[in-house]
């Protein structure tokens, strides 16, 4: 489909418009802080009733009718995506206890199957779980926790075909090739005992936390397991993992900001977990174990973590060794312990690194990576005694690549890249640059595009992405979606904001809590920086956000509506005062150490000042196209079906305001299946490309 591009200021082809749905309002006062609280739309929080259901599928029929001028291109575009998809395809095998696990895509199969065999030449090919047949009769279809037992006889997992996160744990004995009766409700993770018939699992509260920690005999029949630890501060996540060398089971209970962990031999699964470093707040830390140590990173000297060694027997703070200081400029992100070294991922100036260290003489050897801005993070790395250290990396423009580092020299083998059919990674270029928000704070921005498409002569279409929030960095990555966006001249932006943890716990600080604010107007300032530098067209700027990026959406667009043509909104966290103000939502008392509690006069009013549904204004806004999930448990469907219904009776302008909600099969990422996800992606884009009038 080749069109003429549309100039910055022209609007796109003008049809008959229809008729958006109207929401009633109902307001619903309450009094906080000795002031009346108004919300007119919170009927729609009635889950199930049936004007809900009825309105939502009026904004849906709404959307369908908004969305038909891009039909064609929506097509065009799942195709272009699919053609780069290679279907019947492999994942890099990892071993495990004997076996290479690994998982195997086939031709027009929505979901992997999930197999092991042994290593040779000829072995024979074991699957543990086709997810096909186990989605059949599902409109959603998840696999959580995967865990096979020491001697490989038997399988833990768990599965969602909900969408709502409720993980329901199966046991398979892979000998017999059938489920055994034991199982379990709504877990979050699970971890076996040395002994290959004890299992550790966790169940969640009504809240989805995850807070009980049960031991199950396998056998023992359903409603027999005993509590072994109950997680009482609701601040708190609970979850209950295996450290590689197999010597420990540990129990971790972490809020945003505090940790504390219990451990158990492995070999001894009817004993009692004992406390390691009780819990103090605004200290975490974590373990691994080697020998008689533990391998402690904390955050007790500084907010970048240190590494020390304690003796297992007695690992109280008294008896930490320092093997690696806190650093001021560099984050420790994370340490894995193996039997003859250990891997540190580091963290400096918004890009990652691993260094392995030898054991035997303390060698300190830094893995060479070959591009000036990427992304990286560990493997699966479950062999004790590995000689290599597995660890995926990938760029705008190279796809997912998994490597394994000789710990000896750093050397990488490549062992396998994801294959991208009809794709030329020379054809593109990214690059870096950086934008100054208000307070003189240097804002990381990364970039690609197509070759040729990026003549800095302000003309081009840009679509800036964000997030900024939990310490979250989102990657540097290849993503299959964005190419047909790069192949129309548009260039795609990653603003690295205050909030995330692109350079260090600092720089997470510094967007939260009463610093929230600093998270939009580092976006903002990066939306600025590319019009000025002439990356972008003036109006031509298209943004997007999901979650917590959606809440960045949507403080952004009532701030500077001016700033941006388009905006793409997934599951947006939008209501965040009344979602705040509701323990018995999910994630929400944890969050108050993100967010702040706005029951305290002072977070209330900070909150108050940027949450999106309550600054909304009679101004004009860009053209809005808004996703979610009826069933999301993470940001609840009513948060951005009420933000949409204010926007709708609020806006001065006549620009497209379309809500996409997913009635079922769909959770907080969107459908669960490729092909399923694809189309989604496909349909984002699309409006994205009509309004920033690049569609050719």
């Amino acid at each position: 489909m080749t069109q003429t591009p549309r100039s910055p200021d022209a609007a796109p082809a003008a049809a008959a418009q229809p008729v958006p749905p109207v929401a009633k309002r109902e307001p619903t006062t309450a009094r906080l802080h000795g002031q009346p609280r108004v919300d007119d739309y919170a009927w729609l929080r009635k889950k199930g009733a049936p004007d809900v259901e009825e309105y939502l599928r009026a904004e849906n029929a709404y959307a369908d009718a908004m969305l038909k001028p891009v039909e064609g291109l929506r097509q065009k575009l799942y195709e272009e995506m699919l053609g780069r998809v290679q279907q019947a395809d492999l994942s890099a095998p990892y071993p495990r206890g004997g076996w290479l696990y690994y998982k195997r895509t086939e031709e027009g199969k929505q979901y992997p199957l999930l197999c092991r065999k042994r290593p040779g030449e000829g072995a024979a090919e074991e699957v543990l779980l086709d997810l096909n047949e186990m989605a059949k009769g599902e409109t959603f279809l998840s696999l959580g926790a995967f865990e096979p037992s020491d001697d490989g006889d038997l399988l833990a997992y768990t599965i969602d075909t909900q969408g709502f996160r409720v993980y329901d744990l199966r046991v398979k004995d892979l000998r017999a090739g059938r489920l055994l009766d034991d199982r379990a409700h709504d877990v979050g993770s699970v971890a076996w005992a040395a002994d290959n018939k004890t299992l550790f699992y966790v169940v969640k509260d009504a809240a989805k936390r995850p807070y009980r920690l049960y031991r199950r005999a396998l056998g023992a029949g359903a409603g027999a397991d005993p509590l072994v630890y109950e997680e009482g501060d609701e601040r708190f996540n609970l979850d209950v993992k295996r450290t590689r060398s197999g010597a420990y089971l540990v129990a971790n209970a972490a809020s945003h900001t505090t940790s504390e962990a219990r451990v158990l031999e492995a070999s001894k699964p009817a004993g009692g977990f004992r406390l390691v470093v009780p819990r103090r707040q605004d200290h975490e830390y974590e373990l691994d174990h080697r020998g008689d140590l533990f391998y402690i990173r904390t955050n007790d000297k500084g907010r970048n973590f240190r590494l020390v060694t304690a003796p297992a027997a007695d690992p109280s703070p008294a008896k930490w060794k320092e093997l690696l200081p806190h650093r001021d400029e560099v984050m420790l992100e994370n340490v894995d312990v193996f039997q003859d070294f250990y891997a540190l991922l580091e963290r400096k100036d918004a890009l990652p690194s691993v260094r392995l260290v030898a054991f035997a003489g303390g060698k300190s050897t830094q893995v060479e990576l070959p591009e000036p801005i990427y992304s990286l993070w560990p493997a699966e790395n479950h062999e004790f005694k590995a000689k290599t250290y597995r660890y995926t990396y990938t760029s705008f423009v190279t796809p997912e690549s998994i490597y394994d580092a000789d710990a000896k020299t750093g050397a990488s083998a490549l062992v396998k890249r994801t294959p991208v059919p009809n794709y030329d990674p020379s054809l593109y270029a990214q690059e870096r640059t950086f934008a100054t928000a208000p307070d003189g704070t240097r804002v990381p921005v990364s970039l690609v595009y197509k070759k040729g498409a990026q003549a800095r002569d302000g003309r081009a279409p840009v679509y800036l992405y964000g997030y900024g929030s939990y310490g979250v960095t989102i990657p540097v990555a290849f993503r299959l979606a964005p190419v047909s966006m790069l192949d129309r001249g548009v260039t795609f932006a990653l603003a690295h904001v205050r909030g995330g943890g692109d350079l260090g716990k600092k720089w997470h600080d510094a967007g939260r809590m009463m610093q929230k604010r600093n998270t939009f107007a580092d976006f903002i300032a990066a939306a600025e920086h590319l019009v000025a530098e002439r990356y972008a067209a003036p109006g031509r700027v298209a943004v997007g956000g999901g979650s917590a990026g959606g809440l960045l959406m949507g403080a952004v667009v009532n701030q500077r509506p001016d700033l941006f043509r388009a905006v793409l909104a997934q599951v947006p966290f939008v209501d965040v005062v009344n979602t705040m103000l509701d323990e018995t939502l999910p994630l929400t008392v944890g969050e108050f150490e993100e967010w702040g509690n706005p029951k305290e006069k002072a977070a209330y009013d900070y909150m108050m000042s940027y949450s999106p549904y309550d600054n909304v204004k009679a101004q004009g806004y860009p053209a809005m196209l808004v996703v979610s999930a009826y069933h999301d448990s993470q940001v609840f469907y009513h948060e951005p079906a009420k933000w949409v219904a204010k926007l709708r009776a609020t806006k001065t302008d006549r620009n497209p305001l379309v809500l996409r909600m997913n009635m079922e099969g769909a959770g907080h990422g969107g459908k669960s299946g490729r092909f399923d996800a694809l189309r989604e992606r496909a349909l984002e884009q699309a409006f994205l490309l009509w309004q920033l009038g690049a569609e050719g």
